[in-house]
């Protein structure tokens, strides 16, 4: 009876073993964190991908870059993707220690957006948007600039303004305008306040805008952070956010609006991240899903210099071209 028992209680082992990793086996997930203004566009990706690649499960988390990225080098959450709405991000708080290399894929620019309800829906325009946001009542915000990078864009797209209509002190007067309570941790959440006739105006992205059928003001090109052509007038734009250590601040300079994606290093699920990155950059994958919602591609992806292009995993590295 000892034998048996024990040859039994063996097999039961055993079946539970490969039970189990049977399990693990039948499916992989990979986990993504990104940026909010991404939610809607890596959706859809997601759905095409996994009709693509049934045995891969697309897990995603969204919010404003900085925070998503240090979720990643802060308080170590497991993920094996990070898209940022600012490659710059991925720079600063991802490489060298967390990653080891940087794709553009994407741009965007800044826009006004408002709802048919909102104070002087009717009236504003590319004119005169700034005298409206300083109108008394006028309900307007934008996200954590230490959170968000949109946040910070939009106190820059602020300064470039004063400079560009040639105002001293423009910047101040529309800051004395919004409350702290405006400013909320991610640019995502305004669009609710929006529709709901809590905000009258959000600074968000021409892409959000689109996705979520909101009314917006489109900017002069000096103003925008979208025309890569402006960036020497853009660079006059500094903003101060909270830096890697508590306590400490790091300068964020103006620049057009330019996403970037990586992989985390030691990821669990490499193989099948790998193969999510290749679908992203395929100009009829996940580069055509990000046209058709309003954010114009990069086709083909970019990398700053041939360095990094080698560092990148051989399955992707025809996908990009070296370009600044």
């Amino acid at each position: 009876m000892g034998l048996r028992l024990r040859l039994a209680t063996a097999l039961i082992a055993l079946a539970l073993v490969f039970g189990i990793t049977g399990e693990c086996l039948s499916g992989q997930q990979v986990v993504i964190f990104h940026a909010g203004s991404l939610t809607v566009p890596f959706a859809e990706m997601e759905k095409r991908f996994e009709s693509l690649h049934p045995d891969i499960d697309i897990r995603r988390e969204s919010g404003g870059s900085t925070k998503m990225a240090r979720l990643i080098s802060e308080q170590y959450r497991p993920a094996d993707i990070m898209a940022s709405a600012d490659f710059a991000v991925i720079d600063k708080t991802l490489i060298p220690d967390f990653a080891s290399w940087n794709i553009r894929f994407a741009t965007n620019q800044l826009v006004l957006c408002y709802t048919d309800q909102s104070r002087y829906a009717k009236e504003i325009s590319q004119d005169n948007w700034p005298e409206i946001l300083q109108r008394p009542g006028v309900v307007w915000g934008h996200s954590d600039p230490n959170l968000d990078p949109c946040g910070y864009r939009s106190l820059m797209v602020l300064q470039l303004a004063e400079k560009y209509y040639n105002s001293p002190g423009l910047y101040d007067r529309l800051i004395a305008n919004r409350p702290e309570q405006n400013v909320r941790p991610k640019a995502i959440e305004l669009v609710s306040l929006l529709k709901s006739g809590k905000m009258d105006y959000a600074w968000e992205y021409l892409s959000v805008a689109v996705q979520r059928e909101l009314n917006y003001v489109i900017l002069n090109d000096h103003i925008n952070l979208g025309n890569y052509r402006y960036d020497d007038f853009y660079r006059q734009a500094t903003v101060q956010v909270s830096g890697k250590k508590h306590g400490t601040q790091i300068t964020r300079t103006g620049r057009s609006c330019t996403y970037g994606v990586t992989l985390i290093r030691g990821c669990e699920n490499q193989k099948a991240a790998i193969l999510f990155l290749e679908y992203l950059m395929k100009p009829d994958g996940g580069l055509a899903v990000l046209k058709k919602m309003g954010q114009p591609p990069f086709v083909p992806p970019r990398v700053p210099d041939s360095g990094m292009q080698k560092r990148l995993p051989d399955l992707l590295q025809n996908s990009v071209e070296v370009r600044q």
